[in-house]
Parts: C-alpha cells; sequence; structure tokens
C-alpha cells in the first residue's frame, strides 16, 4: 500500500545541519506534492516546506526560509529537507506528508499521505 517514511532525524546542536529524508513507496507518484509538518511539545502542527508535482515549486515557513531546503528525486521516490543553521526552536516532530492533487497545502487535511515522523532536536 502507498506510504511514505521519515528517516534523518536526531540530537544537534544550535547550528548544525541535519538532513531528512521521505521514501515513498506503493502508488505514491511524481505527480504528488510533497511536504513537511512539524509539531513541537505541546503546540499544533505547523507547515515548513512543500514542493509541487512538476517539481519547480516550493514554499516555506517564514522563520525557515533561507536555512531550509526541500527537493526531490523521483527517480528514487525520495524527498529531502536539507535543514541549515539549526536553532532550538527547530525542535519538533517531522512528518512527511503526500498529496494526490500535487498541489502544496498549508493545511494537513490536503493531503492523503502521511508518515509516523522524526525526531529532531537542537540543544542550545
Amino acid at each position: 500500500q502507498a506510504q511514505v517514511v521519515e528517516s534523518g532525524g536526531g540530537l544537534v546542536h544550535t547550528g548544525d545541519s541535519l538532513r531528512l529524508s521521505c521514501a515513498a513507496s506503493g502508488r505514491i507518484l511524481s505527480t504528488y506534492a510533497m511536504a513537511w509538518f512539524r509539531q513541537a511539545p505541546g503546540k499544533e502542527d505547523e507547515f515548513v516546506a512543500g514542493i509541487s508535482g512538476a517539481g519547480y515549486g516550493t514554499y516555506y515557513l517564514d522563520s525557515v526560509k533561507g536555512r531550509f531546503t526541500i527537493s526531490r528525486d523521483n527517480a528514487r521516490n525520495t524527498a529531502y529537507l536539507q535543514m541549515n543553521s539549526l536553532k532550538p526552536e527547530d525542535t519538533a516532530d517531522y512528518y512527511c506528508v503526500a498529496a494526490i492533487s500535487g498541489l502544496v497545502g498549508r493545511r494537513m487535511t490536503s493531503y492523503d499521505y502521511w508518515g509516523q515522523g522524526t525526531r529532531v532536536t537542537v540543544s542550545s
């Protein structure tokens, strides 16, 4: 069945970098939009970054612009989130999602598939 699986989280220091990976399988297609959401302790989920099914449109949460980059490798059916200059406020569980529509949305309800999350902890 269709699914996405995240990996790459960990415990890092302020200013460090991480690259998260989202491996898609099943019926996840290159025409689907892919995105990352995060949920910090005690807070609701928020949109972090997204990339359209066509691959040329990218969108970011204002607080991560210039630090995070979303990309996808259709040949490997994988999406990535490169995170640089990490801050303690980036600490959260990060979730990969996929949308059949091919369009990036800023609400979780815009997406059809989601992973179980990977934890990112940034120490001060």
